[in-house]
């Protein structure tokens, strides 16, 4: 089956390099204004993976991010916010990123090549039949997270995948494909601009989504985020004293006593 992908498709903007600034940061952000568009008509397969993911995470199961280069760092960095956001274990979502940790700051030559390494990556992890293996590639096609999901098919590992083109070997191979349509970039090639706000707005939906499902949300506040810093310790009074109706002070020695917002909230209403 033949496709164009994303980083070869022609920007439709020609003479980038005469733009004024006003010209390029206009033309980028019209851009831009497709991307959430893009991602609407792909909440059915959202959703769907979503649905499948749930019931893996209530038993014991993680979910594992795979990718290289941009897709890989944007698994990276949601997978990283999930435990100060939600209170969760580093372990139960998790990024990886072809060529290792290096790779989060620097390019790693033919990392995204390799053909063996991811899945010798998640045998690291002690993958298993709970967790739930999601691949991010703008164009679907590298190999490192293709010949990995194909090993977890092999192995009976639930599949996603976020890409930027249809019916790519990847979104092919994945058993719960996420395909968000973003056009050609303005830059042509450039897939860390639509494709990866894309691919940024698909990981937000997901695990956002996972964690209120699994309890980790009460009305729309973070009760079990981190206390990590002084504007996440103020923010957590700010939110016992608006769900206890009491004062600053009360509520500041309800969270310095059991430091936790959740607890705090619990133990303030016995």
């Amino acid at each position: 089956m033949t496709f164009t992908k994303i980083t070869e498709q022609e920007s439709k903007y020609n003479n980038l390099d005469s733009m004024s600034v006003n010209e390029i940061i206009t033309n980028i952000n019209n851009e831009d204004k497709l991307v959430s568009l893009a991602v609407e008509k792909s909440l059915p397969q959202i959703e769907a993976l979503i649905n499948r993911i749930i019931p893996k995470l209530k038993n014991g199961g993680r979910i594992i991010y795979i990718g290289a280069g941009t897709s890989g760092r944007l698994g990276i960095l949601d997978a990283s916010e999930c435990p100060p956001t939600f209170g969760v274990s580093d372990n139960l979502v998790i990024g990886i990123i072809a060529g290792g940790d290096k790779a989060i700051r620097k390019a790693v030559e033919n990392a995204e090549d390799s053909r063996t390494q991811g899945w010798k990556d998640l045998e690291n992890l002690n993958i298993s039949q709970n967790d739930t293996v999601i691949g991010i590639a703008a164009s679907g096609t590298t190999p490192y997270v293709l010949h990995t999901l194909e090993q977890c098919n092999s192995n009976s590992i639930l599949t996603g995948c976020i890409t930027c083109n249809h019916n790519s070997p990847i979104s092919l191979t994945a058993k719960y494909p996420i395909e968000v349509m973003v056009g050609p970039e303005f830059l042509t090639g450039s897939s860390r601009m639509k494709a990866g706000t894309a691919q940024k707005l698909v990981l937000n939906t997901i695990s956002t989504t996972c964690m209120i499902q699994l309890g980790k949300v009460k009305g729309n506040k973070m009760v079990d985020m981190q206390l990590s810093n002084d504007k996440l310790v103020n923010r957590g009074v700010k939110m016992i004293m608006q769900e206890l109706h009491i004062e600053q002070s009360e509520a500041t020695q309800l969270l310095m006593k059991y430091k936790s917002v959740r607890e705090s909230i619990n133990h303030g209403r016995k």
